[in-house]
Parts: structure tokens; C-alpha cells; sequence
């Protein structure tokens, strides 16, 4: 058994076979060959050593040539490990007698003989696991050739582990297969582990290198609570998390009475809480738990899920499921947000070393009006069949906010030429999700309609920390008292105003800060669709004076381990846990 700890950032369980990428892109997998079929295995298998061989050897050939013997005879060492017979044996006995397939065989083989070299106490030996890892992506080359096993079309139950996943690939996983996901690079908001929330799977990253260390069909544990990634756990280990999961279970069940009654406070405050969908789908899980409506609709993956530029119709289509389904109910679109470098079709920017700090969001679809208006377009058509509202994201000067509007009241103006129906009193609303926005926030409210503070991104610009990167993750804290004093003043200058301000970042659907975000003035919540029962208990279960106390307490202490700690404690006091 081997404990990985990375950070958490989809909750719940998962327990089941793993299903490996390699940094290349291989599934690895595991699978069983029929009996008749081991004949067969095994010449596929003596097809691609054979070739494997022929490469090494020409690579051999080709730099003893140029560079001389020396620096060939790394080659073959290559090709003495490969032809070696009791490797050879190894393979054959797992085909013959165990009926694995080639690839799975390979796989396993070769990974436990690099473990070997991993554990021997000498720099030079150490290095040689690399030389087994390219034999055996030589191999699996040339066994998976053009069947490539893509993640998007998975046929039973897996536990993806990968060096990372794009947010494409993980917005193309389907839940009832991808049971969850490990990655070893990665950090919290990041849209990898938005999307992993939106899929209500539990999901874990950063937990730096260990693919050598697995093997496809190895039984794996992810507790995506804990940020703990378990590699062939022991029967207790596994009796443990499968009593964990069961009981997760029935608190799910427990709160599902909640779904039908208003999110009030003891004290008779009513409580807003919406849902954050990614997927038209995830509308009805927002309706199965009562969510008061879609606080935040991010249409990014529209764009992530295809390699074309989504259409009019496109748009169109999904916004209307939505309305559609949430009869009446607000429902908030916010204009894309993401990089130049995520978005199909559009050429590589040169120098965009931080693309957090780069061309993304409002400046894209300001720098890009034909991909603006189409999805303004959209989105102004659909408000004729429900409650829309649209919200520009992170937009950080006036000018900005500004050019947005106009933009859409241009739109506004071309559809009414056509005789097309929109709702011509659309709110039109901004996130707050930098320091400038919160500084300039008393201009900022006598231009919009309605607020929502985006904490995933406030807290990465507040601390400045990129929170895709490991090697200062830790650093990316909402707890952080700069973070809260921010979240305080854009609370206080949006209620002086009397604008409405929601909160839809990670940080609204962690039940640990419900009272804290209460005590500060917050009256409407949006998360994950999974999240909102347990928000709603919370509400109920508190008073909003005891939240103000909760609050100020909070707000007087230097650090964020401290403030956590005590947010804990209050948590746990208001429904009635024992602290553990």
C-alpha cells in the first residue's frame, strides 16, 4: 500500500481500478485476452518487440556514425534489455497463463523493473528506470499503434490517473465511467478541477510524480476530501474508505428532504442559494436539490468540448435548455473566460508566459467582437424565453466594462432591426475577481445591475499565486485575512448601494465558510449543484447574529491556519459534530 497526499479539489470517495495515461497520451489498460486469443497475443507481442528492436538498433547504427561507439552503446543497452530472455519469459507466462493482454503485460513488467532501479541508493542506477520507461513506451507504440485508447469513450467504471488532464478532456469524460481523478501536476480552480465539481466526481491533483509507480487495473483509492490518493490499499484501508462512502451516502440521502424547503436562517433571514453549471445538463441536479436558480452558467465549455468555434445555434441550444428547464427561475450567463491559448481555432499567442496575467476573459472578447457578438447574439434570443441575466468576467477598469455594454447594446440594436425578440431590460452584471475591481467598486455599482464576487480568481490575484501551480499551491488560501477584507468591502459598498452581489467561487459552496460569509452580509450563495444541501442545512441551522459574531471574530485574526481552524470549530458547534 502507498499514500499519495495532493490537494483535494473535487469531493467524496472513489474506490476502483485504475486506468493509467502516460505522458504521451497512452491508456494503459487493463485487459483480458479470451483463451483462444493467446496465440494470437503472443505473435502481436514478437511482432512489436521485432520492430522495437529494428528501431533501436537503427537509432544504434545512426549515432555510433555520427557521434562514435560510445554514444551508440547506449542503444544497445536498449536492445539487451529488450531482448532479454527472462523479460521475454515474464511476458510470455502473464499472456499464456493469466491471460493479460500484451499491453497490460508490458506495462506492469516494465514499471516494476524501473521500481527496482528507483530504490537503489546510486544516481547512475536511478537513471536507468528512464532507459525501461522508453522501452516500454517504444513497445506500447507499437502495440496500440492507431488504437490509441482515448478517455472520452470509456465502456466501464475507471479511475483516471494521469500527469495531467486538459480541461477539454476532462469536460469530455463521462461521470457514469470516470469515477474520479488523480493528477500528479495541477492546483485548486483551476477549470481541470472546476469541471471535475461540475461531474460530482472526486478529484485529486498535484500530487507530483507516481505513474511509474501503478499500474493499469491496480485498485486505487481517492478521497477527494482529503486531497489522499491510495495506491493497492489493504483490506482495512479499503473496509475503512468503503464505510466512509457508505455514510456519504446517507447523509445525501439525509438532506434530501432540504431540496423543498426554504434556505432561512434561525432568525427568519432569507437565504439565496443557485447552483454553478458547466454543462446544459447540470440544470436538472440544480432543480433536484431546489436551487433558487444559476447563479453562475459558465459557457467556456462550450468552446473546451469541441475543436470548432461553437455557433450561434450552438449557444443558442444550450442557454434555452437551461431557461427552459429552471422555468422562470434566474438564471446568469457569464460571457466566456478563458485564455487565447485555450480557445479552438485561434492561433498560438507568442510570450504569453503567465496566461492568468495575459490576453483572457473581457480583453479576449473585446480583442475577438466576432466571437463576442455571437455568443451576445445567443444569449439575447434566449432571455426572450426566461429570467437571463449576462455577467461580463473579470473586468478591471471602467473602459472595460464600458466597451462590454456597448458592444451589447450594439447587438441589442441589430436584433431589433431583424424583428427579433429579446428582452430589452436584460440585467447586466460583472464579476469581482481582482483587487482593482474592489478598489474602483463604488464606480463599478452605479454602472451595473447586479455583482458576484469570483473567489477563485480574487484569491489568486489578492495573494498572488498562480493556482495551477504546486510549488506554491499552498499559498492559495481563501482564509487569507487579505482575501476577506476584499470580500468584506465589496459586500459593504454593494449593500450601501443597494445592488444585489452573489458570490459564486469555490469558497461559496465550502460549508466551513457559510456562517463567516452570512456574518459579513452575504445573502445569496452559489455552488456545485452537490454542495447546495449542505449550504442549505447550514443556513438553517444558524442565526444571522450568531454569524456576525462568527464574523468579527474571523476578521480580527492575523492568519489563515488560525482563521480555518476557528471557521472548523464554529462549523462543526452549529451542526452539533464532535470535533475529531
Amino acid at each position: 500500500m502507498q499514500k499519495l497526499q495532493g490537494i483535494a479539489v473535487s469531493p467524496g470517495v472513489a474506490i476502483g481500478e485504475a486506468l493509467v495515461m502516460d505522458n504521451e497520451g497512452f491508456r494503459i489498460p487493463r485487459r483480458f485476452v479470451a483463451r483462444d486469443a493467446v496465440v494470437d497475443e503472443l505473435e502481436r507481442l514478437d511482432k512489436a518487440v521485432e520492430a522495437a528492436a529494428w528501431e533501436i538498433a537503427r537509432n544504434r547504427d545512426a549515432v555510433a556514425r555520427e557521434l562514435g561507439a560510445q554514444y551508440g552503446a547506449i542503444f544497445e543497452a536498449h536492445l539487451q534489455m529488450l531482448q532479454d530472455s527472462r523479460l521475454h519469459d515474464e511476458l510470455e507466462e502473464m499472456i499464456r497463463q493469466r491471460h493479460y493482454s500484451p499491453e497490460y503485460a508490458v506495462s506492469r513488467t516494465l514499471r516494476r523493473y524501473a521500481q527496482v532501479f528507483q530504490r537503489i541508493e546510486s544516481s547512475y542506477l536511478a537513471e536507468r528506470a528512464n532507459d525501461i520507461f522508453d522501452i516500454e513506451k517504444r513497445l506500447l507504440r507499437h502495440l496500440l499503434g492507431h488504437r490509441r485508447e482515448g478517455i472520452a469513450h470509456l465502456t466501464s467504471p475507471v479511475l483516471i490517473l494521469a500527469h495531467n488532464l486538459t480541461p477539454s478532456e476532462t469536460a469530455n469524460l463521462d461521470p457514469k465511467f470516470a469515477r474520479g481523478f488523480v493528477t500528479e501536476v495541477g492546483g485548486p480552480g483551476s477549470h481541470t478541477a472546476i469541471v471535475a465539481e461540475a461531474l460530482g466526481i472526486p478529484a485529486v491533483v498535484g500530487t507530483g510524480s507516481f505513474l511509474s509507480e501503478v499500474s493499469g487495473g491496480d485498485l486505487v483509492i481517492i478521497d477527494g476530501d482529503k486531497g489522499l490518493v491510495i495506491l493497492q490499499p489493504d483490506e482495512e484501508t479499503l473496509a475503512l474508505y468503503r464505510h466512509e462512502a457508505e455514510e456519504n451516502r446517507t447523509l445525501a440521502a439525509r438532506l434530501e428532504p432540504l431540496r423543498d424547503l426554504p434556505a432561512e436562517t434561525l432568525d427568519g433571514v432569507h437565504v439565496d442559494i443557485l447552483g454553478n453549471i458547466e454543462f446544459p445538463y447540470e440544470v436538472d441536479h440544480c432543480v433536484d436539490r431546489g436551487a433558487d436558480g444559476v447563479g453562475l452558467y459558465r459557457t467556456e465549455f462550450l468552446y473546451l468540448g469541441s475543436d470548432t468555434e461553437p455557433t450561434e445555434e450552438i449557444h443558442f441550444d444550450a442557454y434555452s435548455r437551461v431557461l427552459n428547464t429552471m422555468n422562470g427561475k434566474p438564471v446568469t450567463i457569464r460571457t466566456f473566460d478563458m485564455g487565447a491559448d485555450k480557445m479552438p481555432n485561434m492561433p498560438a499567442m507568442e510570450d504569453e508566459r503567465n496566461p492568468c496575467l495575459g490576453l483572457r476573459s473581457i480583453r479576449l472578447a473585446l480583442r475577438n467582437l466576432p466571437l463576442f457578438r455571437t455568443q451576445l447574439r445567443a444569449a439575447l434570443r434566449a432571455s426572450a424565453l426566461g429570467n437571463l441575466q449576462i455577467m461580463f468576467p473579470l473586468i478591471t477598469t471602467l473602459l472595460e466594462l464600458r466597451q462590454a455594454k456597448m458592444v451589447l447594446a450594439d447587438v441589442m440594436e441589430d436584433l431589433d432591426e431583424h424583428g427579433i425578440a429579446f428582452n430589452r431590460d436584460l440585467p447586466i452584471g460583472m464579476m469581482v475577481e481582482v483587487p482593482a475591481a474592489v478598489m474602483m467598486l463604488d464606480r463599478f455599482v452605479k454602472e451595473v445591475d447586479f455583482l458576484s464576487i469570483g473567489t477563485n480568481d480574487l484569491v489568486q490575484y489578492t495573494l498572488a499565486v498562480d493556482r495551477s501551480n504546486k510549488d506554491v499551491v499552498q499559498l492559495y488560501n481563501p482564509a487569507d485575512p487579505a482575501v476577506l477584507r476584499l470580500i468584506k468591502t465589496s459586500l459593504d459598498v454593494a449593500l450601501g448601494a443597494n445592488v444585489p452581489i452573489n458570490m459564486c467561487g469555490q469558497m461559496s459552496g465550502a460549508p466551513i465558510y457559510t456562517m463567516l460569509l452570512l456574518g459579513l452580509g452575504l445573502r445569496r450563495f452559489s455552488a456545485t449543484p452537490a454542495a447546495i444541501p449542505e449550504i442549505k442545512n447550514l443556513v438553517r441551522k444558524v442565526s444571522i447574529d450568531q454569524s456576525k459574531v462568527v464574523a468579527a471574530h474571523a476578521m480580527n485574526m492575523e492568519n489563515a491556519r488560525e482563521i480555518k481552524s476557528y471557521l472548523t470549530e464554529e462549523m462543526n458547534k452549529a451542526l452539533g459534530k464532535t470535533r475529531t
